[in-house]
């Protein structure tokens, strides 16, 4: 019986890729309403290129564009990109569905954690501007855990940290590599929902189950009682 659910954050309890497209977006817009003499277009492209070279936890992105393009009066700029971003972090909203099943899966007596990729102080973040964070029994995140999540080591941790039996554990997320296939390896049950940049070849999953919406996971859990 499934009576432990771990949930991903990123394009599973919220749309990540949607909200950081748009954060990225309004911060460059900041930018040149400031003053910077560059296209739009070509600076989504070349801070995306940073991203993809540098990693979304590096702290510096705007800095390091400005630095490309060789500004000579970059903070003024970083200052209006960084208000622009965290700006744009007052739009953040779970998937419409989210409130139901967490609400759902608590009157049916499962245990609800989150298992994150990523900094705890970010992903907390996160979960706080949703309103949702109280209604998790814990939050564990590779940061605090010392381990990456594409590491079977970092599910072990967790399964022994709730005190449950492995297939008792049911992980829910968007990536194969991360949220599904460490997570068979050690045991646990596993859903992967077709969302975000990780969504492509559908069919392609090692998942035990899968789909578009989190309410499929309601119906797979009976009612429990610890």
């Amino acid at each position: 019986m499934i009576s432990y659910i771990f949930f991903d954050i990123d394009d599973c309890l919220f749309p990540s890729t949607e909200f950081s497209n748009l954060a990225r977006k309004n911060a460059i817009r900041a930018m040149i309403r400031l003053g910077l003499e560059h296209d739009e277009e070509k600076l989504n492209k070349l801070l995306a290129k940073i991203i993809d070279e540098k990693g979304s936890n590096f702290p510096n992105h705007f800095d390091l564009l400005l630095k490309k393009l060789k500004v000579k009066t970059p903070r003024r700029y970083v200052a209006a990109a960084v208000a622009a971003y965290h700006d744009t972090k007052a739009s953040i909203l779970p998937y419409p569905e989210v409130p139901y099943v967490i609400l759902s899966l608590r009157e049916k007596g499962a245990k609800i954690f989150v298992a994150s990729d990523g900094l705890a102080v970010k992903q907390w973040d996160k979960l706080i501007r949703m309103g949702i964070a109280i209604f998790f029994d814990g939050v564990f995140v590779s940061e605090s855990l010392k381990v990456s999540k594409d590491k079977a080591d970092f599910y072990r941790k967790i399964i022994k940290e709730v005190k449950a039996k492995p297939e008792e554990c049911l992980m829910v997320g968007d990536r194969e590599d991360k949220d599904i296939l460490p997570a068979k390896k050690v045991g646990m049950k596993t859903f992967r929902v077709f969302r975000g940049k990780y969504a492509e070849n559908p069919k392609k999953t090692s998942a035990d189950y899968s789909g578009n919406d989190l309410r499929k996971i309601v119906k797979m859990v009976k009612n429990i009682s610890h």
